[in-house]
């Protein structure tokens, strides 16, 4: 695929101007952490609960009227799903999402409840990417990828110069340091993009980490087919982009990973600090903080990035439960 348009700084201040006239800002949490103020920026409180939004509001608003009336088509396992249906509802379009059969119950209700068609397919045996490509060809409609997007990549980047002018409010240094969760890398890219004099971390499961390992050899390694099973089901791609890939990689950034032991105290500590629910992979980026595979120091920005946690999953995290 020939890629004609690179995802710039510039876009992103675009996409924050285009989701500021739309959007009220989400929180800045400020909680102490070894002596440091750390901000902690709840995108878990997104009117989809996930920063999604952001970049599909982007994306779509991007379209002209003859492509918004033949509709979207995207590919997610809930978040990006639920951004693309929320984007297609205001602006009137129709949208199809494939989902995995075994995407949490409370996304797929939460998608449909937005008024967009869903297909479902077998993550193990199907390809979400090949089955969405047929559906856009059929219906002549504009496929939109959850993170191969340099529009997508802007409008994640939002979060950035919106947590950058909060932060600034609140009279914290400017951002030095951002660690942010990653699966297919579109909010860590657009971030990358917005901050440009700050330090990038992506967080990832452990035996998810492809955005990590590609970064330390500098070429795009897949997950391999061994990975094991995570409870983050937002952050289980298989391979990263050349969009996002190429931001990160020229910005410098580095990658970690965090076991679902970490994640689940990540959990946990944001509910009982924060006072806010943050699903598993919303929690990978505090989950690397609390682990301390991080440094902590003033400019020290933290995001979580969903919240659309399975109810029962989240009661057992809660409650202890390995």
């Amino acid at each position: 695929m020939t890629i004609l348009r690179q995802p710039t700084r510039a876009g992103v201040r675009d996409a924050a101007a285009k989701v500021a006239a739309i959007l009220p800002q989400t929180p800045l949490l400020i909680e102490e952490f070894r002596g440091v103020a750390v901000a902690f920026k709840a995108e878990s409180l997104q009117p989809i609960g996930a920063f999604k939004i952001r970049g599909a509001w982007h994306r779509l608003t991007a379209l002209d009227e003859q492509a918004r009336a033949k509709g979207v088509v995207a590919f997610s396992s809930g978040n990006h799903a639920q951004g693309v249906a929320w984007a297609a509802k205001k602006l009137g379009m129709p949208a199809i999402i494939v989902m995995p059969a075994d995407a949490p119950r409370v996304k797929l209700e939460a998608t449909l409840a937005l008024g967009a068609e869903v297909v479902r397919y077998d993550r193990a045996t199907e390809s979400r990417e090949e089955i969405a490509a047929r559906l856009a060809e059929a219906r002549g409609a504009t496929l939109v990828p959850s993170f191969d997007d340099p529009w997508i990549i802007e409008g994640q980047g939002s979060a950035g110069i919106e947590a950058a002018q909060q932060m600034t409010a609140a009279k914290l240094p400017e951002p030095s340091h951002v660690v942010i969760p990653c699966g297919g890398g579109g909010l860590a890219a657009g971030v990358a993009l917005a901050l440009p004099d700050a330090q990038v971390t992506a967080v990832e499961p452990e035996g998810w980490d492809d955005m990590r390992r590609s970064l330390e050899a500098g070429r795009i390694v897949p997950v391999g087919d061994d990975a094991p099973e995570t409870a983050c089901d937002a952050l289980q791609t298989k391979l990263v982009s050349p969009l996002t890939f190429g931001v990160l990689a020229r910005r410098r950034a580095t990658g970690v990973t965090v076991s679902e032991a970490e994640i689940r105290d990540a959990q946990r500590w944001a509910a009982a600090k924060l006072r806010i629910v943050v699903e598993p992979g919303g929690a990978v980026a505090l989950a690397a903080l609390l682990a301390g595979k991080v440094d902590v120091a003033p400019g020290l920005l933290v995001m979580l990035s969903g919240g659309n946690a399975d109810p029962e999953a989240y009661a057992r995290v809660l409650g202890g439960a390995a």
